[in-house]
């Protein structure tokens, strides 16, 4: 027996569980998303990666301002869902809204909770030098991301993973688990497991200042926030007053502390800066201006002295 599922997401990682409910059989009654959005320079209007899935489906698109707000509750409960699927919305549901569905609203939160309760769970999983990261559904309550967990699905990391890949990874493997779940919910062999309130974490937003590399840190920990933030905000450094992004870098053992933020090495093919503890030879950066490019490509068109401080 299909579900008729009131789905809520806005971003990419949506994209993927909305698509993937659509091939299991059940019927998206209505997908509700944020608001559109002014991006880039020319402040275009641009649709929400969940918005533009749902039109090539043919399914209506909400998108209230403030879901809280009663004539939103009551918008949607005309649409008599069994179910509400909810992944990476953006906005707090009401008591009202949780309650409204015969099975309430389950959540797909892209962490094996209660650890990473928030916004950007998948990137300080890279940042944090996380072994494995996972996906995990819940039945939703008023707090943000503290309702009881259905079920877990886990992935390891690999060597050199970014916020990209596994971004991509998560996205998968939330979708089959979150049709997992709706399986197990119709077949009544759900079970509902409380979180360790002392084991929770909380994670706010990701903002671009993150990326500004602090080279007192040390290179490990500044090589996985490389990759924790690529491909967005990405990390950053600043040579001869120009922007430089750092999209890949590799530790290397040793060096002088009280030197962090030198470049040590420079030449046509490496280009090496002290940290903290350690070093890291830069494998591939981007000036301002200029494409991405592997640093020996940027060091036959840009000349960097040793000893210049970023």
């Amino acid at each position: 027996m299909n579900m008729k599922i009131i789905f809520m997401g806005t971003p990419d990682f949506a994209v993927s569980i909305l698509e993937a409910l659509i091939k299991a059989g059940h019927d998206i009654v209505l997908a509700v998303t944020q608001p559109d959005q002014p991006k880039g320079r020319g402040k275009l209007v641009q649709f929400s990666p969940v918005k533009t899935a749902a039109f090539a489906h043919n399914i209506e698109v909400y998108q209230p301002e403030r879901i809280r707000r009663p004539e939103c509750v009551e918008y949607l409960r005309k649409y008599d869902a069994d179910i509400m699927i909810v992944a990476a919305f953006g906005q707090i549901l009401p008591k009202e809204i949780l309650e409204m569905s015969k099975y309430g609203c389950v959540n797909v939160h892209a962490s094996l909770l209660p650890k990473y309760r928030g916004a950007s769970p998948i990137q300080w999983a890279v940042m944090n030098g996380d072994k494995t990261a996972g996906v995990t559904t819940m039945q939703m309550d008023e707090g943000v991301d503290t309702g009881d967990m259905l079920e877990k699905a886990e992935v390891t990391l690999a060597e050199d993973e970014t916020g990209g890949s596994l971004f991509e990874k998560l996205a998968q493997l939330g979708a089959e688990l979150c049709v997992q779940t709706v399986a197990h919910i119709q077949d009544k062999t759900a079970t509902r497991t409380k979180q360790n309130e002392a084991q929770a974490t909380h994670v706010g937003m990701i903002t671009k200042n993150m990326g500004c590399i602090d080279w007192h840190r040390p290179a490990v920990q500044i090589e996985r926030l490389i990759r924790g933030l690529n491909p967005w905000p990405s990390a950053f450094t600043v040579l001869d007053g120009r922007t430089l992004k750092v999209w890949k870098a590799r530790v290397i053992e040793g060096g002088d502390p009280a030197l962090a933020g030198l470049v040590t090495k420079a030449d046509k093919k490496q280009m090496v800066v002290q940290t903290g503890s350690g070093q890291l030879s830069l494998l591939e950066v981007q000036l301002e201006g200029k494409k991405r490019m592997p640093v020996d490509a940027f060091l036959r068109g840009y000349q960097v002295k040793e000893n210049t401080k970023l």
